[in-house]
């Protein structure tokens, strides 16, 4: 018998962050094989174009930067020190990084990132047995950061993503878990686009779309696109 699980948004996110959005695109039967050059070509081309157009010294006003700065204040993170991901990943880039190909999955989830400068990232789902939650921390759940053996707790009230009480991504776009993470043999994946305020909608979509695309031109699969709001929290998968 199939197992129906829950991916869903707490309703305190949507109250503490009006107008927020997430964009789910799912993907079954995928193969994460190495970037093939075309592929690579479009991560480089992204990089470039990140920076013809932005500067660190300008980051922390923009406004599509500023508003995770500000989420992440609200939930007692330091910007300064907990960077969003999207932010770091500017800052490699601008810094004169050539990002290091990760496979196809990763990849095409840093590409978006790049083009769209909005939080985008990768989930292995064929490891997951649970329903999945964006939510509050009551910090008694675990994290296992990428990299580390360190098993550590989140602060309650922090914004997590995660499975039952394993989270998945403190700080809700800073780290993930190694227990998600994408490898060479994950057969199913999820992305998240995530869009704050002066992010629409309309833009979540179109990032999405442009994962779909990435995703049947360069690793197959089945592929579903959702869009969680305040209006539609929750899905079943």
């Amino acid at each position: 018998m199939m197992t129906v699980r829950t991916y869903s948004i707490h309703e305190s996110v949507f109250a503490q962050f009006p107008g927020y959005v997430r964009g789910i695109v799912m993907v079954e039967k995928v193969e994460n094989a190495p970037s093939s050059p075309a592929l690579l070509a479009q991560l480089r081309t992204a990089e470039v174009s990140v920076r013809e157009t932005l500067s660190i010294e300008q980051l922390p006003e923009h406004p599509l930067i500023a508003s995770w700065r500000e989420a992440y204040r609200r939930f007692g993170a330091k910007p300064s020190k907990f960077r969003p991901s999207m932010e770091a990943l500017i800052r490699r880039v601008l810094r004169g990084e050539e990002l290091r190909s990760m496979g196809s999955l990763v990849d095409i989830g840093t590409i978006i990132s790049l083009r769209h400068l909005v939080p985008s990232g990768g989930h292995a789902i064929d490891v997951v047995n649970g329903s999945l939650s964006l939510r509050p921390a009551t910090g008694h759940e675990t994290f296992v950061a990428f990299g580390s053996e360190i098993e550590e707790r989140p602060e309650a009230g922090e914004i997590i993503f995660a499975e039952g009480d394993i989270v998945l991504t403190r700080r809700w776009t800073w780290r993930q878990a190694t227990h998600t993470l994408l490898a060479a043999d994950t057969t199913a994946v999820e992305f998240n686009v995530d869009g704050l305020p002066p992010v629409t909608r309309c833009e979540v979509e179109a990032a999405c779309s442009e994962i779909a695309t990435l995703v049947e031109e360069f690793c197959g699969g089945i592929i579903r696109t959702e869009i969680l709001t305040a209006d539609v929290p929750q899905l079943l998968f």
